[in-house]
């Protein structure tokens, strides 16, 4: 069998079951093997960003890795924005870039470029097959890599030649599964923390499970620790009947406020946290000078398993807080980012996965689905925006039978507006809420918080995405996706139970005052 076949094959022995593409004419081979190999299911996207982003999406939901296939370098480029939030969830991912043939790179054709430079900048691993002989042994060993803990993106570069010559068929196997285990000296030096007082628990990873809050939630209640979650975690479990948490917040004064006072900053799957961006007289660094930080699990790290270890010591055995059932109102009149978090809120479905990339109008989501049926919410982990739309399309793949819910910004729409094509070509189960102010509204609020000079008209343009007004509506319909753009809370209301009883991806525009509401 040629290369291309071996790749997927053997992607497929080790669980790899969908391949998100935007392929050239380097990887048509590949192309060619999903005939061959059916039980890899090949996704199109008309994006490298698009393909990057789904396999983040899929790999929160799946806690297993899809592969991603891209074009030469300029190909990598494009889905890089992605692969850096993937970095930043901590997301498996085989990365299979495509490379000009062995003979053929000396020649330096148009779009050779160094993939390896590239590729380092958001993998954990990058390996190029340079022989027929290696190809297997390399897949599996990119494979090993992106699901090693810490987990995350690992790049295999593939030339041309590889993939239609013959390749021997060499036995690989996965390596035994590792027992997590739980540092106990490291379980003391929290528990001493705790004992001594004054501490915030600071959680992240896997600790934003319903497993790991309830141990979290116990630890607090039993010591007074003041309980914080990472601001932008990559699946965070809540709802009615799940222990509420705190996010430290996005805005530096309000983090400030959050965390001043703590003696002790116990880190259990999150890092110390830091400012997004440098201000002019702020500090970089969130917590106290004088906090001391102790590190109970690290980011890698089976957090929740340390959480129960130290609810143990502490004798924390109290039940955890729960968050109650409580729905918002359903709004009337015009528009707001509060009234459309209400609507969510109150018309949010048990079970279903929420894709935050809402951005300054969605600021209300968090606290008005507070007390919604369970369900499971994804952030922007590394802060690249274009995320909410393809990480929707690839958490849609990776549960089947699970609605979708995108709350997003119309600005970061626009990187990856393709997204909605692929949703409609796969049928996929996505409700996009897309809240349209006509503006990059965090941009307009940042420009204050860097304390640039008071804006005048040519640079508020730069922050205004009109005119021309942008009908996200019908761009919607143009990529197959049923829309409508509604004004009220009524019209939203209606709409929205309409979307979430139907299958297939739906696009609702909800038209908000320009700027921040």
């Amino acid at each position: 069998m040629n290369g291309a076949e071996a790749l997927m094959k053997t992607l497929v022995g080790m669980g790899v079951e969908v391949c998100f593409s935007n392929p050239g004419t380097s990887e048509m081979h590949f192309v060619a093997a999903l005939d061959r190999v059916p039980e890899m299911r090949g996704v199109l996207a008309l994006f490298e960003g698009v393909a990057t982003g789904a396999a983040d999406g899929y790999a929160r939901i799946a806690r297993k890795p899809a592969a991603t296939l891209l074009h030469l370098g300029p190909g990598l480029g494009n889905g890089l924005a992605n692969l850096h939030n993937a970095r930043r969830a901590y997301s498996p991912i085989v990365n299979v870039v495509g490379e000009h043939a062995t003979y053929h790179r000396r020649f330096d054709p148009p779009l050779a470029s160094d993939i390896v430079a590239t590729a380092k900048a958001v993998s954990k691993s990058v390996m190029t097959v340079e022989s027929p002989e290696e190809l297997i042994p390399m897949v599996a060993a990119t494979h090993a890599a992106a699901v090693a803990s810490p987990a995350g993106v690992a790049t295999l570069i593939v030339p041309g030649d590889i993939t239609w010559n013959d390749v021997p068929d060499i036995s690989v196997a996965s390596g035994p599964a590792q027992s997590p285990s739980v540092d106990v000296e490291r379980v003391a030096a929290a528990a001493k923390a705790l004992r001594a007082g004054g501490v915030t628990l600071f959680i992240g990873g896997s600790a934003t499970t319903r497993r790991g809050l309830e141990a979290a939630s116990r630890i607090a209640n039993a010591t007074s620790a003041r309980l914080l979650c990472e601001t932008f975690p990559a699946v965070l479990e809540r709802g009615a009947g799940i222990p509420p948490v705190d996010r430290l917040a996005y805005l530096g004064d309000f983090a400030l406020m959050q965390l001043a006072g703590s003696k002790s900053l116990v880190l259990a799957g999150a890092v110390d946290p830091v400012a997004f961006f440098a201000y002019p007289g702020k500090p970089s660094r969130y917590a106290p000078e004088d906090c001391q930080v102790v590190t109970l699990a690290t980011p890698a790290e089976p957090a929740e398993l340390f959480l129960e270890a130290l609810a143990e010591d502490l004798g924390a055995s109290g039940a955890p807080t729960l968050a109650p059932s409580v729905l918002p109102s359903l709004p009337s009149g015009p528009l707001s980012g509060s009234a459309v978090a209400a609507t969510i809120g109150a018309l949010l479905p048990e079970g279903c996965i929420v894709v935050d990339e809402s951005v300054t109008a969605g600021i209300a989501a968090p606290g008005l689905t507070q007390g919604s049926p369970p369900h499971r919410w994804l952030t922007l982990t590394g802060g690249a925006i274009g995320y909410g739309l393809p990480v929707a399309t690839g958490a849609a793949i990776a549960e089947p039978g699970t609605k979708v819910v995108d709350i997003q910004a119309d600005g970061s729409a626009l990187y990856t507006i393709q997204a909605l094509w692929t949703q409609a070509r796969e049928g996929l189960d996505v409700v996009t809420v897309l809240l349209n102010n006509q503006s990059y509204a965090i941009l307009q609020m940042e420009l204050d918080n860097v304390g640039a000079e008071a804006a005048g008209p040519r640079s508020r343009a730069m922050l205004d995405l009109i005119p021309p007004d942008m009908d996200f509506t019908s761009i919607a319909k143009g990529f197959g996706v049923d829309a409508v753009r509604v004004y009220t809370g009524e019209e939203l209301g209606e709409q929205l139970k309409r979307a979430l009883a139907e299958p297939g991806p739906r696009l609702i525009e909800a038209m908000l005052p320009k700027g921040i509401s």
